[in-house]
């Protein structure tokens, strides 16, 4: 862990890279999530997938559904299931304003990362818009590019 992230509490757990590279991030929000006791467990270890993960509303509550946790090891029998639905907490507020969001745009909910803060299990989530194919392409030339150009700085120095 490097100092920055010691000193503000929070270990990243799990990081959704496909996200980033799949959508255009509006907006982000940070929400708890309810866990069993083999899943938190598992989630300390880093054993936590959240590539095809996404949010649902559903009856006024955030669900994550698809998100991977694998197995806790010395579990036993009272294991969870890896891809069941978890819960959200959010505010009343947020899950409002990310219904109508998603209702009246058409964008989509995504976690982009779990993490611990304060030893409590978070995820960020995000309000996306799909990218077209193009803008993925001009994506990869714009960061090859800027690699580039730092390889080349860095040449000079």
């Amino acid at each position: 862990m490097s100092p920055p992230e010691k000193t503000s509490g929070i270990k990243v757990l799990a990081s959704n890279k496909k996200a980033y590279h799949d959508y255009h991030i509006l907006d982000t929000v940070e929400a708890g999530m309810v866990l069993t006791g083999t899943e938190i467990k598992s989630a300390r270890l880093g054993r936590v997938n959240l590539r095809d993960a996404y949010v649902l509303i559903r009856n006024g509550e955030a669900w994550l559904l698809s998100a991977h946790i694998a197995p806790y090891t010395h579990g036993n029998r009272e294991n969870h299931e890896p891809r069941r639905e978890r819960k959200l907490l959010l505010h009343r507020r947020q899950i409002n304003r990310l219904v109508g969001k998603v209702n009246e745009r058409g964008y989509t909910i995504v976690p982009l990362r779990m993490y611990l803060r304060h030893n409590r299990a978070k995820i960020e989530i995000a309000l996306v818009r799909g990218k077209r194919e193009y803008d993925k392409r001009q994506a990869i030339a714009k960061r090859d590019a800027e690699r580039d150009l730092q390889r080349s700085l860095k040449h000079y120095d």
